[in-house]
């Protein structure tokens, strides 16, 4: 099950946090801030290259014995961080992809909107709506 997604950004601060349970918030606050370092020592280092130039999708960043910590970084780097419990054992990478994919088309799609100011918080309910969505079905 998915028990956080949040989205970053470039200068690492954050737009938007969602959690599955409001009790256990701060708590995955601080597991999504704790992974930011190892974004930085990701995007920093030497990268798998794809077509593109860049590999957005940065894999498993953290694995404690409660959650797992993806990441993904755009081109314009703002950061993804889904959080997922450890005790779903059946969850795959490329549903953690998927997972992705969909939260970037949805960001995508937020930040074209005229009224959004760069930088800003997401608050479009819209947005929210959709990515609670994707916390509730995965």
């Amino acid at each position: 099950m998915c028990a956080c997604v949040s989205i970053i950004g470039k200068e690492n601060s954050p737009l938007y946090i969602a959690t599955a349970s409001a009790d256990k918030e701060i708590e995955l606050q601080y597991q999504v801030h704790a992974s930011l370092d190892v974004i930085e020592e990701k995007c920093s280092t030497g990268q798998k290259q794809s077509a593109d130039g860049r590999e957005l999708y940065l894999g498993l960043l953290n694995s404690t014995e409660i959650y797992k910590i993806y990441g993904y970084v755009t081109n314009t780097k703002v950061k993804f961080v889904i959080v997922i419990d450890s005790s779903n054992t059946s969850f795959r990478e490329n549903e953690v992809r998927s997972m992705f994919r969909n939260l970037h088309s949805l960001y995508t799609d937020a930040v074209c909107n005229p009224f959004y100011i760069p930088g800003e918080p997401l608050t479009s309910k819209t947005f929210d709506r959709n990515v609670r969505n994707i916390i509730n079905t995965n």
